[in-house]
């Protein structure tokens, strides 16, 4: 079954998924773009066409080396056991040029139905590295000491992400000075240290 023309792009296609696999253990698989991420875009609250086929087909639901290797399993099976079935209703395959693409569009949203519940399920490594040039703008509150030129003080500053960052800052202008608890804003940044000014109102009575 495996060694006859009409199911060589089937083993084939299996031959490399087991390749891949392989890679994967001996930890290769990052080289050839295990790491590969997809994203799907929504704007003004519609998907576009080219993010719902990506969704359908289940590019960015796994690693992209994932979705490649159920790919080609998905393939190679499908094609086999179609093969088998056409001997066993008619006595012969199909040629593996009809049979090939035939596999190919049956594949597709079979990987994706495969794909889409896995992602679901599997553990997602997130990073929430940003660059620190973004923080420029936003408002940070002293956390440890007291800032004045010269002599910086701990700050803590929230990213668009939501996430916490603890940068050291001291004021911008000659003669501020910051005192824990201050709200500030980041107005530049110098190396690792970020310049800010007062905002105005720490020192207003609270109602």
């Amino acid at each position: 079954m495996l060694t006859r023309a009409e199911s060589l792009p089937f083993s084939v296609a299996l031959a490399l998924m087991l390749m891949l696999a392989l890679l994967q253990v001996v930890g290769a698989g990052d080289l050839i773009g295990g790491d590969t991420d997809f994203d799907i875009d929504a704007h003004g609250g519609h998907v576009s066409l080219d993010a719902g086929l990506l969704s359908f087909v289940g590019l960015g639901r796994v690693p992209f080396l994932m979705w490649l290797m159920l790919l080609l399993i998905v393939f190679g099976l499908t094609g086999l056991l179609g093969q088998e079935l056409l001997i066993a209703l008619t006595g012969h395959p199909l040629t593996a040029w009809i049979m090939g693409p035939l596999a190919a569009l049956v594949s597709l949203p079979l990987t994706g139905a495969v794909a889409r519940p896995l992602g679901r399920i599997m553990p997602r490594d997130e990073t929430t590295a940003i660059d620190v040039m973004l923080l420029v703008g936003r408002e940070a509150e002293i956390v440890i000491g007291t800032a004045t030129q010269g002599s910086p003080a701990r700050g803590r500053v929230v990213d668009h992400h939501g996430h916490p960052h603890h940068v050291m800052v001291e004021p911008d202008n000659e003669g501020q000075r910051f005192v824990q608890g201050e709200k500030v804003l980041l107005v530049r940044r110098e190396g690792e240290l970020f310049k800010a000014i007062a905002r105005g109102d720490h020192y207003l009575p609270r109602l």
